[in-house]
C-alpha cells in the first residue's frame, strides 16, 4: 500500500523550515560567538549558502525521484545497494539524533517548569512522553503532523520577527568592533586566521540547515511534487537565511558583553531579557520551545521514512514497510525511530551534534555526485523538472566544500561516521547481499564507457514509473496494451510477411492459430483496404472469432517495412489481433496512436530509442490525455 499524498507548498514549507529553526539558532550561537565574535553572523550567513548552492542537487533529484526515504532512495538508485544501505543507515541516524537533541531541549525546559532543577530521571521521563506524542501524531496521519508543524512554524516565525523589530532600536553598533575575535584564545588574529575562523564555524553551525534534507524523505507524500518541492525548499533555505542573520544581528548588537554571551547556552533568551524584560525572556523561551517541538515532530516525521524505504528495497525485514490501513501511515517505521530516538536520550549532545553535522555533509556529498552520475549515465528516464544550474561546477564545488567542511569537524565524528558506515555494512551483508538484480546509473556509466557489461531495462521501469506516480497518472488501457506487448525490432528493410512467417513463435504463444491461417488473416485484411495511415506508420487488425483478448503487437523497422510495394518504407507498425466484441477497445486505441504519431517529433524519437524496451518507454511516457 502506498504513502497517501496529502503535502503542499506550504507544508513542504514548514517542514524544512521547522526542521531548521531550532538548537543550532536557540543555543549554538553562544559557542559561535566565542570563536569568532560578531563574524559568527558572516559564518551562519555563508553555512546557508553553501547549504543552498548543496540543496539544489538534492531538489533536482528530488523531483526526478519523489519517493520515500529520499537522499537515500536517490544514492540506492545512482551507487547500488550497498552504499544505498550505508547511506540509508546513516541518514536515519543523522535525523534521528537532530530530533533528539530537540527533544532534549524540549525536557530541559519544561523540566524547569515543572520540577524547577529537574533529576535526569525526570528529565528523561519528560523526553520519552515527547517521542510518544510526536510518534501518535505521525502515526495518525502525515497530514495531522505536518498541519501541527505548520502552526508551530508560522508561530515560530512571527516570534523571531517581534524579536528583531524591538530589539533592533536597541542596538551597539561598538559591538560589533573588531568583527572577527577569538574569545576563548584571546589572540589578535590575522586577515587569514580571521577568514579560517569565519570558515571553521561555518562547518560548526552548518547542522543548523541540516533539515533540509528531511523534505526530501517525504517527497512521496506531496502534491504536485514538482511544484511544491522546488518551491517549499528554496523559499524555505533563503527565508530562514535572512531570518538567522537578522536575528543574530540584534542578538550581538544588544550584547552587554562579550562574557555575556559566549558564556550562554541560551543566548537568544538571554539577550532578550536585557532588551524585552521578562516578557521578551519569556517570548524566546516559547519560540526555542516551539522551535523544539517542530524540529522533534518534522524529524521523526523524516527519519521514519528511511527504515521503510530500505524495507521496500529488501535491505530490512519487509514488515518495516507495512503501512497501517486506516490510517495509511508507516506505523512500524515510526515505532522503531521512536525507540532509536529514545535511546540516544542517553547520550552526550555535543558529540552527537557534530557526528549529525558530519553524516549530513556526507549525504551533501553524495547527492551532488549522485546528480553527475545521473546526468552523465544516459539514464533516458532520469527526468527531473528542476535541474541544478552552472552544471556541473557547482555540483563539484559542492563536493570539495562539505567534505572540507567534514575534517574541519575533528576526529571524533570522523570515527563515529567510520562507525555507523560499517553498521550500514553489516545490515547490507545481513539482508541485501543476495540480491544481485538491481540495476543502478553507475552501471549505466560504466556501459558507456566499457562494453562488458549487459544490463537489462529495470532502473528505467522503475524511474518511468516514478514519473507516472509524480505526474499522478492513471494508466490506461492502451498503457496496459503497451506494457504487456511484444515489440520486435527489424534491423535490415523487410516484407511484412517475412517478419511474421519468421517470428511466428512469438506470435503463437499470444493467438493459439496456425501460421498459414495467421498470415492468411493477415493478407485478406490487408486487401479489403490498407492499414497505412502515413508513409512511416501502419495499424492492421486481425479479427479471430474465437478468441476473447485484445493483444497488441509492435514492429520497428529501422530501415523499412513494406506491405504490398517495396518502395513502401513503414517504420511503425502497431498490429492488434482481437475479438469482433473488442471494438470499443480497438477504435480508442486506434485514436490513442493516432494522437502519438501525429506529435511533431514522433518519427525521429521511434527511430533513435536505442532498443524495444525505450521503444515501449517512449509511448508509456507519452503526454496524452488518458481514456479510462
Amino acid at each position: 500500500m502506498g504513502l497517501e499524498k496529502k503535502l503542499k507548498f506550504l507544508d513542504v514549507y514548514s517542514i524544512a523550515s521547522g526542521a531548521m529553526i531550532s538548537s543550532g539558532i536557540f543555543i549554538l550561537p553562544g559557542l559561535a560567538y566565542g570563536k569568532a565574535g560578531p563574524g559568527m553572523i558572516l559564518s551562519y550567513v555563508l553555512s546557508g549558502l553553501i547549504a543552498f548552492i548543496g540543496i539544489m542537487a538534492i531538489v533536482e533529484l528530488t523531483t526526478a525521484m519523489p519517493k520515500t526515504g529520499g537522499d537515500y532512495f536517490f544514492v540506492n538508485k545512482t551507487f547500488g545497494p550497498m552504499l544505498g544501505t550505508i547511506s540509508g543507515i546513516l541518514s536515519w541516524f543523522a535525523i534521528s539524533l537532530k530530533a533528539s537533541l530537540a527533544i532534549f531541549g524540549i525536557s530541559e525546559v519544561l523540566g524547569k517548569i515543572i520540577f524547577g532543577q529537574p533529576t535526569y530521571l525526570q528529565m528523561t521521563g519528560i523526553g520519552i512522553i515527547t517521542i510518544i506524542i510526536f510518534g501518535i501524531l505521525n502515526i495518525v496521519g502525515v497530514d495531522v503532523a505536518s498541519k501541527f508543524e505548520v502552526i508551530i512554524v508560522m508561530l515560530l516565525i512571527f516570534l523571531i520577527i517581534v524579536y528583531v523589530v524591538v530589539g533592533f532600536k536597541t542596538m551597539k553598533m561598538e559591538n560589533f568592533i573588531p568583527f572577527v575575535r577569538n574569545f576563548y584564545t584571546k589572540e589578535t588574529l590575522t586577515v587569514g586566521e580571521k577568514i579560517n575562523s569565519i570558515i571553521g564555524v561555518s562547518a560548526f553551525v552548518f547542522i543548523s540547515y541540516g533539515g533540509l534534507l528531511q523534505t526530501a524523505t517525504v517527497g512521496e507524500e506531496v502534491i504536485n511534487p514538482k511544484k511544491n518541492i522546488p518551491k517549499g525548499i528554496i523559499v524555505s533555505i533563503i527565508s530562514i537565511v535572512f531570518l538567522y542573520g537578522l536575528l543574530l544581528l540584534v542578538t550581538v548588537g544588544n550584547t552587554p558583553n562579550d562574557s555575556y554571551l559566549m558564556n550562554s547556552l541560551t543566548p537568544v533568551a538571554d539577550i532578550a531579557k536585557i532588551f524585552m524584560g521578562d516578557f521578551g525572556f519569556y517570548i524566546i523561551v516559547i519560540a526555542s520551545m516551539l522551535a523544539f517541538i517542530s524540529t522533534g515532530n518534522a524529524g521523526i516525521m523524516a527519519a521514519s521514512r528511511y527504515p521503510i524505504a530500505l524495507s521496500r528495497d529488501g535491505l530490512l525485514p519487509k514488515k518495516i514497510a507495512k503501512v497501517h490501513i486506516k490510517f495509511k501511515t508507516p506505523i512500524y517505521s515510526i515505532v522503531i525511530t521512536g525507540i532509536f530516538i529514545g535511546v540516544t536520550q542517553l547520550f552526550p549532545l555535543e558529540s552527537l551534534a557534530k557526528v549529525a553535522s558530519a553524516v549530513v555533509l556526507l549525504a551533501y556529498v553524495l547527492t551532488n555526485l549522485a546528480v553527475i552520475i545521473l546526468r552523465e549515465s544516459g539514464v533516458r528516464n532520469y527526468q527531473p523538472t528542476f535541474k541544478a544550474p552552472l552544471y556541473p561546477w557547482i555540483q563539484i564545488g559542492s563536493i570539495i566544500v562539505f567534505t572540507w567542511f567534514i575534517f574541519k569537524l575533528g576526529a571524533f565524528p570522523g570515527i563515529i561516521l567510520i562507525c555507523f558506515i560499517l553498521t550500514g555494512f553489516i545490515i547490507y551483508y545481513k539482508f541485501g547481499k543476495n540480491n544481485k538484480n538491481k540495476e543502478y546509473a553507475l552501471l549505466h556509466l560504466m556501459l558507456r564507457i566499457t562494453e562488458g557489461i549487459e544490463l537489462d531495462h529495470n532502473l528505467e521501469e522503475e524511474l518511468r514509473d516514478i514519473i507516472h506516480e509524480r505526474e499522478e497518472i492513471e494508466l490506461d488501457i492502451f498503457d496496459e496494451l503497451v506494457k504487456n506487448a511484444i515489440i520486435l525490432d527489424i534491423e535490415e528493410k523487410k516484407s511484412i510477411y517475412d517478419i511474421l512467417d519468421e517470428n511466428f513463435e512469438i506470435f503463437s504463444k499470444n493467438i493459439g492459430i496456425t501460421k498459414n491461417r495467421f498470415i492468411k488473416l493477415f493478407i485478406e485484411r490487408e486487401e479489403k483496404s490498407t492499414t497505412i495511415i502515413n508513409t512511416f506508420t501502419a495499424i492492421p487488425h486481425i479479427v479471430l472469432n474465437e478468441n476473447d483478448n485484445f493483444k497488441l503487437f509492435i514492429i520497428r523497422g529501422k530501415e523499412g517495412i513494406f506491405l504490398k510495394d517495396k518502395d513502401e518504407n513503414i517504420h511503425a507498425i502497431f498490429l492488434f489481433i482481437g475479438c469482433p466484441r473488442c471494438s470499443r477497445v480497438h477504435l480508442k486505441s486506434l485514436a490513442t496512436i493516432a494522437f502519438l504519431t501525429g506529435e511533431d517529433d514522433f518519427e525521429e524519437r521511434w527511430l533513435k530509442a536505442p532498443n524495444e524496451n525505450y521503444l515501449r518507454d517512449m509511448i508509456l511516457l507519452s503526454k496524452r490525455k488518458r481514456w479510462n
